[in-house]
Parts: C-alpha cells; structure tokens; sequence
C-alpha cells in the first residue's frame, strides 16, 4: 500500500499514472492493480458495460499481467481529464491489441481511470516512446459533444468541466463497441479518437 500512494503521489500527469499502473499490474497483479487505480465508479466491458470494481471483486490476479504504455495521451484544458491510449502485449506477444484510459484527477493531485476498454490487433501499434499530453486550447468555448448510440444500446457519455475533452461511448445488444473522443482546439471539438469495436464471437 505504501508504494501505491509513493506512485500515486509522483504521478504528475496521466502519462506518468498510466506508466505507474502498468509497473504495478507487474508488481502486484493485474487485476489489483486495476481495482487500486480505479475510481469507484469505474467502467469495464465485459463485453456489456460493468462496475470495474463489481466484475474486478473477487477476480484472482493471473499469473502473468498484461503489458501495456502509453501510445498517446489527450488532455483536458483544465488538468482535471485525459484520455491515453497505446498497444498491450500479453504473455511476451502471443497477442497484441490496444487499450484507451479515460483518467480523472483525484483531490490529492493523484489520477485514478474511469474507463477502460481495447481490442485484440493483428500487429502493434507503433507507439510509445517519450510522450507528452496534447492539451487542448484554453480559448472560446468548446461545441457540444456528438452523441452516439441507438436502440437497445448501452451508451455514456463523460467529460471535463470546462468541456474542452469529452468523450461518447455505445455498446450494442452483441457486444459491438464505439468509443469517440474529442479534443477541442479553439475553434472546434476535434474527433482524436474513434475506437471501434467487433461483437465478440458467439
């Protein structure tokens, strides 16, 4: 528990809580992990949406955790939201995929996630590396986020404050995903992330 706050604590932006996450699913567990660094009101997909923290209960860490960095990391203009994304590898790459975090600022300064999601890819992502936040523009006032979903889908939808990050995701009745997330730049809500998901295999 120490060394979580110490990480917690040192986590000055999302790019270093998303690394920090990742070496504790090393050192702890996995899903240990994931339930430390969640919000209680955290979102899984399983593949309907769930409490991170109802499905994550009584699940016993595996043997060997899911490795995982951040590709890209988006920034809400006021500090309190950001999104990260970027390749997982598990078990020394017998599979690879991607992964994207919704994080949210915490009272101490420390970030915790929100959301969480990804897919299986045939090959990597080529990200990584020594990455910044992109902050969005601090000027006018954003646009209303576009809405996704239809009948008999699941959907949320969440974002900072101030509006400058906001973030739309649906599930349909088989399990199919979307995620939409926009960014905004002074004069309009960018789309910088449009994750789309297959229904799993019946």
């Amino acid at each position: 528990m120490i060394a979580l706050l110490l990480a917690a604590a040192a986590a000055q932006t999302p790019v270093d809580a998303e690394r920090a996450f990742a070496a504790d699913a090393q050192n702890l567990g996995q899903w240990t992990a994931f339930r430390d660094w969640s919000t209680a009101d955290a979102v899984m997909f399983t593949p309907q949406p769930t409490n991170a923290h109802a499905f994550l209960k009584d699940r016993k860490d595996p043997p060997v955790a899911v490795f995982w960095w951040p590709g890209r990391s988006y920034l809400s203009c006021d500090g309190t939201h950001a999104v990260n994304t970027g390749p997982w590898v598990r078990e020394w790459g017998k599979s690879v995929g991607y992964f994207t975090t919704v994080w949210q600022r915490q009272p101490d300064g420390g970030w915790k996630w929100t959301y969480d999601a990804g897919d299986a890819l045939a090959t990597p992502r080529a990200e990584g590396g020594d990455i910044q936040p992109r902050r969005a523009s601090c000027e006018s006032k954003p646009v209303e986020p576009i809405m996704l979903g239809a009948e008999g889908w699941h959907s949320g939808r969440g974002g900072s404050a101030d509006e400058t990050l906001a973030w739309t995701w649906s599930v349909g009745p088989a399990g199919e995903r979307r995620l939409i997330v926009q960014l905004w730049n002074g004069r309009d809500s960018v789309t910088v992330l449009d994750d789309q998901v297959a229904a799993p295999p019946q």
